[in-house]
């Protein structure tokens, strides 16, 4: 008779992506995995596999939380730029203020696309599939920012999305590098500007 697992797959897969947000991939070992999660290494690999498959479920895992929220601000009925406005400044905040004891954890997608998209082919695969989903909803709000006469004569709605997603991104590094929440702020003005 097979044994019943006495944990819950999906809390020990939300503590893994907990501990290599704020970690890293190679900062975090199999050993520190098993003592952060609770569990014991065969029923780790048993449940998740490796330590890098365990590393891109937690991955998928972020995004699943991550994507709808996004979405559900930039989807709201009415005016669309109050939302992107919103949604700059809450990045440019985020950035400037997340720390999680001690250690600015970033962007989960933005870490993995600097620490492993560049030889991991798995991992740059999700990092490319979570920012085409991020340029695909910015550029849907945007559209219909112009349709609703929201954005200057001629503005180019995917352009000014990519330019919010390379932005999003930069906010995250420099975020992790310490104190630019002056530089936060200034690159978010100029982003708000370009939308006027």
């Amino acid at each position: 008779m097979a044994r019943t697992k006495e944990f819950d797959p999906d809390a020990a897969l939300d503590s893994a992506l907990e501990l290599f947000w704020r970690r890293g991939y190679e900062a975090t070992s199999m050993a520190d995995l098993v003592e952060h999660l609770g569990i014991g290494r065969a029923s780790v690999y048993a449940t998740f596999g490796s330590k890098r498959e365990l590393y891109l479920r937690a991955l998928e895992r972020y995004g699943q939380r991550q994507q709808p929220v996004l979405l559900a601000e930039l989807s709201q009925p009415g005016p669309v730029l109050p939302a992107v406005r919103a949604l700059v400044r809450r990045f440019s905040r985020e950035s400037a203020e997340d720390c999680e004891g001690g250690v600015r954890r970033g962007c989960f997608v933005t870490n993995t696309a600097v620490e492993l998209a560049p030889h991991d082919q798995d991992a740059a695969r999700r990092v490319e599939a979570s920012l085409l989903h991020l340029e695909t909803v910015l550029t849907a709000a945007l559209v219909r920012a112009g349709a609703q006469g929201e954005l200057p004569e001629g503005r180019d709605p995917q352009a000014l999305a990519r330019m919010l997603l390379v932005l999003f991104q930069g906010m995250r590094v420099v975020g992790k590098a310490g104190d630019g929440a002056a530089r936060l702020r200034d690159a978010a003005d100029q982003a708000l500007a370009l939308l006027d």
